[in-house]
C-alpha cells in the first residue's frame, strides 16, 4: 500500500491555495473548531476536488469530469471544474438535500438524480463516464483526493502547534485519511479520533472485520457520512494513521448543530457536528488541547431551524 506522503500534501497546499480558504481555528467550549464550513462551497471537499482536477490534462478538462456525491463533493467538483474551465456532471441520490442540488447547479454543473446509495450513483457515473468520455473524480477513494484533504492537517499543526487530539469526521474516509496522514507524519504523538454516526458505522464495522465491509443499510441526519462502505485506500490509511474510531447518536449530532450555532456562531450541517459531539462527550480518550474539524455547513434552512430551536 502506497500511503500519501507529507511532501505530496505540502505540494497540494500550493496547488489549491487559489481555490481553498485557509480556514480559522475558533475557540469555543474549551476546544478549537477548524471551520471548514467557511470554505467557498461550504465544505472541506474543495481541497481534494481542486487538487485532483487541476492536475488533469487539457484534453481531459475539455471533455469534462463526473462524480457521484450526496452533495458536498458534488458541489466541490462543480466549483473546481467551473474555475478550471471544464464541464461537470454530478450524479446525486434522489434523497439529496435541495440546498446541495441547487449548489451544484449554481456552479454550472449538470445534475443527474440516481438511486439512494453511493453504489447506485457510482454505477450511473461509471456508465455516463464510459459513454461520454468523462473523467471520474471519486468522492474519497483516490490518492489525489486524500492528498488534497490532508491540507486540513497541515493548517491545524500551524495554527495550534501543541494540539493534543484532533477529531475528524469519517464518511468514505477521505478527510480522516488525509488529515491523519498529514498530522501523524509530522507529529506522531498527536491523537487522531475519527467520528461517524451510530446509524452508519462503516469504519467501526470494517476495523472489527479487518477489511472494508459493506453495511446492509445506513440512516442518519448526517447525510454526508451515510456511506455503506469505506474505500480500500481510505480504510488502509485509517488503519495506519487513526488512533480510534467512535460513533455518536442522532440526538447528540442534532444537539451539537445547535451548540455550534449558539457558542461559535457557526452554521454547521449534521455531518460537520459529529466531531464536536464526540469531543464534548469525551469519547476517544482525548488528551491535551482538542481540535474538532467542522467539515461543512450546507444545511437546509428549515432543518437547521429545527436543530437550533429544539436542542436547547
Amino acid at each position: 500500500m502506497d500511503y500519501v506522503s507529507l511532501d505530496e500534501i505540502k505540494a497540494a497546499r500550493q496547488r489549491i491555495k487559489t481555490a481553498a480558504v485557509y480556514t480559522p481555528l475558533i475557540e469555543a467550549g474549551g476546544m478549537w473548531l477548524k471551520a471548514e464550513s467557511l470554505q467557498p462551497m461550504g465544505a472541506f471537499k474543495i481541497r481534494g476536488a481542486y487538487n485532483m482536477i487541476s492536475q488533469l490534462s487539457k484534453d481531459q478538462l475539455q471533455r469534462g469530469v463526473i462524480t457521484y456525491s450526496s452533495g458536498n463533493h458534488g458541489q466541490a467538483v462543480a466549483l473546481a471544474a467551473q474555475q478550471l474551465g471544464a464541464p461537470a456532471v454530478i450524479v446525486m441520490p434522489t434523497t439529496a438535500p435541495a440546498v446541495k442540488v441547487e449548489g451544484c447547479k449554481s456552479y454550472g454543473a449538470e445534475v443527474i438524480m440516481e438511486g439512494t446509495t453511493s453504489l447506485h450513483r457510482q454505477a450511473r457515473a461509471e456508465k455516463e463516464a464510459a459513454e461520454r468520455g468523462l473523467t471520474i473524480v471519486p468522492p474519497f477513494d483516490h490518492q489525489q483526493i486524500i492528498i488534497g484533504q490532508g491540507t486540513v492537517g497541515l493548517e491545524i499543526l500551524e495554527q495550534l502547534p501543541d494540539v493534543g487530539t484532533v477529531f475528524v469526521p469519517a464518511g468514505g474516509g477521505g478527510l480522516a485519511s488525509g488529515t491523519a496522514a498529514a498530522i501523524k507524519q509530522s507529529r506522531p504523538s498527536v491523537r487522531i479520533v475519527a467520528v461517524e454516526p451510530a446509524g452508519a458505522p462503516k469504519m467501526t464495522k470494517s476495523l472489527e472485520a479487518g477489511a472494508p465491509t459493506t453495511l446492509p443499510s445506513s440512516a442518519s441526519i448526517a447525510d454526508g457520512l451515510m456511506n455503506l462502505r469505506p474505500g480500500a485506500i481510505t480504510f488502509a490509511h485509517i488503519q495506519k494513521f487513526v488512533d480510534e474510531v467512535v460513533t455518536v447518536s442522532e440526538e447528540d449530532i442534532a444537539k451539537n448543530v445547535g451548540w455550534l450555532f449558539r457558542n461559535a456562531r457557526l452554521v454547521v450541517e449534521p455531518s460537520g457536528a459529529v466531531t464536536t459531539a464526540a469531543a464534548r462527550l469525551g469519547l476517544g480518550h482525548p488528551t491535551g488541547k482538542i481540535v474538532a474539524v467542522v467539515s461543512g455547513g450546507n444545511v437546509a434552512p428549515d432543518a437547521f431551524a429545527t436543530y437550533v430551536t429544539q436542542t436547547q
